[in-house]
């Protein structure tokens, strides 16, 4: 901390306090402080996300839309799984697969984040949270991206959204807390545990099979409905499809339980984030 005092010369003088634990208490302040350097990380994995690419950001629309179309075979035609109400089912899977992809996207991205950044973790002091967070912005542009090729699909299908539209930004923040406590608590164990880098994958595939992304929450058998609920994501896609189908219901005692399993996965991220971050530059 620097404490400014007056000299003989009237001039200002500036003294240097360090102060233990201070750096702790002014720690969610310091994330205000350092807002530049989270934009310039955000920017620079957005502007490296496609680098060397052939098709660049069409990526980020081939992906979704080949996934949409094995969804939509596999789990409408093969399988015979209704959709919700009157709505096309290749809408259903997409209006899923959105928030499913931003979720998994971030997860991933923010799993990794130290340990490509060793070098700068390693040399200078600033909360460490900002390097997760920042690529959590890459996962919200290819969201982005990948929403303007939905309105495209509702344009052909000629599907209007109803009033519900208009609480889609609630959900698209819900996502984000999703997304973000689960990323902070496995960023930390994949520093000390390098195994998570194998993990991860494969919790992000298994997740896509057992999250309602191809097919209706409404085929879950009411007895487990609520258990099912559990999975976080769930009350995320159901509230998605709400927004933008119209047509589907929400299970409130499931969202309710969505809710609750969020919140505590943030705060628990949260909480081992911090406790393992002043460890971080070593172990790295």
């Amino acid at each position: 901390m620097l404490e400014q005092t007056a000299s003989p010369e009237s001039q200002p003088q500036y003294e240097l306090v360090l102060e233990a634990g201070l750096a702790e208490k002014h720690y969610w302040a310091d994330l205000w402080r350092y807002r530049e350097l989270f934009q310039v990380l955000a920017w620079r994995d957005v502007s490296v996300r496609y680098k060397q690419t052939v098709i660049g950001v069409l990526w980020a629309f081939i992906r979704p839309m080949l996934t949409m179309i094995v969804f939509t075979i596999v789990f409408g035609k093969v399988a015979g799984l209704p959709s919700d109400g009157t709505a096309p089912y290749a809408l259903l899977v997409f209006a899923g697969m959105l928030p499913w992809t931003f979720f998994s996207t971030a997860l991933s991205d923010a799993s990794s984040s130290l340990v490509a950044n060793a070098n700068l973790i390693s040399k200078v002091y600033f909360p460490r949270l900002i390097v997760p967070a920042s690529t959590v912005v890459v996962a919200f542009i290819d969201f982005l991206i990948s929403f303007s090729l939905l309105v495209l699909m509702m344009v052909w299908y000629q599907w209007l959204p109803g009033w519900q539209i208009l609480l889609l930004p609630v959900f698209v923040v819900l996502a984000f807390f999703a997304s973000l406590g689960p990323a902070l608590w496995i960023t930390a164990l994949n520093v000390k545990y390098r195994d998570f880098r194998y993990i991860i994958p494969f919790i992000v595939q298994f997740g896509l099979y057992v999250s309602p992304v191809g097919f209706s929450s409404s085929v879950i058998p009411e007895k487990w409905r609520l258990l099912y609920s559990l999975n976080p994501v769930v009350g995320v896609i159901d509230g998605f499809r709400w927004c933008i189908l119209g047509e589907s219901t929400i299970y409130w005692p499931g969202f309710a339980g969505s809710l609750t399993v969020t919140a505590f996965f943030l705060w628990f991220g949260i909480r081992q984030f911090r406790k393992m971050e002043k460890s971080f530059a070593d172990l790295i």
